[in-house]
């Protein structure tokens, strides 16, 4: 298979007009990067959700001054099959109760308050990772990293202690795996790769310049390549064989707020109990003999 050929996977179009979860959080998420005409959309969404839910898609197109089928496209481009699972969707959220509210911190606040809002965005975070995280390409990973000979993590600033645990996860299972966390040692490692590696990479903007290097040379040296980023188009997606979403929003205090690693260390933890359950006898047993390694630097 060419790297041309090969393309990412992981936001696939639902398969059936059922709701999904938290479809705002994944239009708001999406949002930055969409093109002008489906911020158009986006915008219009976000402000009036309840009309949209009594709306054609006619009377949207119209109303936002965008064709039919850049509608559709829009609805695919955030994983749902099309413009009435948009609407049923919409509907399902409007009349839930709000359970928790994404809110930044205040100068006023006192820790009571700063406590409630930091827990409660990280319990959200992980609610609206769920939603955004397909089943499909977890089993793809598993799949991926169960056949590749060699792992390596990549990971800079902030998701540099997501990869560094995740190699210490790894290996307690038995693989052949290691964090790869220096920009200079990345690049120089991924130009190294072949067939026989997978790669991690952790960032949650997609963007990091350092990480896109890193994963496109892998994939380029014939890695297969597995992405955890943060749901919405971003720069590294582009050499992603699948990619794992996590939906984590970041406020005004708290940039690389901890939410964002709370999403990634869920991703991978369901990322390793599958490995674990895929080959429960060699994992079982190596971990109790890791254990029993461990128990000897303990008093």
């Amino acid at each position: 298979m060419t790297t041309a050929a090969r393309t990412p996977r992981g936001r696939a179009a639902s398969t059936d007009n059922r709701p999904v979860e938290n479809a705002l959080g994944r239009i708001r998420a999406a949002q930055p990067g969409m093109a002008k005409s489906a911020q158009r959309i986006a915008q219009f969404i976000l402000e009036r959700p309840a009309d949209i839910v009594g709306m054609s898609v006619t009377e949207l197109s119209e109303a936002t001054e965008v064709s039919e089928g850049s509608i559709i496209n829009f609805c695919r481009s955030i994983g749902l099959s099309g413009f009435q699972q948009m609407k049923l969707s919409l509907a399902q959220e409007i009349v839930q109760p709000v359970q928790f509210i994404h809110e930044d911190l205040d100068r006023a606040d006192d820790m009571g308050t700063v406590c409630r809002k930091v827990f409660h965005s990280g319990v959200q975070a992980l609610r609206d990772t769920l939603s955004v995280l397909e089943p499909d390409a977890l089993t793809q990973a598993v799949e991926t990293v169960r056949a590749a000979r060699r792992i390596e993590i990549y990971g800079i600033g902030s998701s540099a202690p997501i990869a560094e645990d995740t190699q210490y996860r790894m290996l307690r299972i038995g693989l052949d795996v290691r964090a790869v966390t220096d920009s200079h040692v990345q690049a120089i490692s991924a130009s190294r790769c072949d067939p026989g590696v997978a790669t991690i990479t952790i960032s949650h903007s997609g963007a990091t310049h350092e990480t896109v290097a890193a994963t496109r040379l892998a994939r380029e040296a014939g890695a297969r390549t597995i992405v955890i980023t943060n749901f919405a188009r971003s720069p590294i997606q582009a050499f992603a064989d699948i990619v794992l979403f996590t939906m984590a929003r970041e406020t005004r205090f708290r940039t690389e707020a901890m939410t964002s690693r709370i999403a990634q260390l869920c991703v991978v933890d369901a990322l390793i109990a599958g490995l674990a359950l895929a080959d429960y006898d060699r994992a079982t047993d190596t971990l109790k003999k890791t254990f029993d390694v461990l128990s000897m630097k303990r008093f």
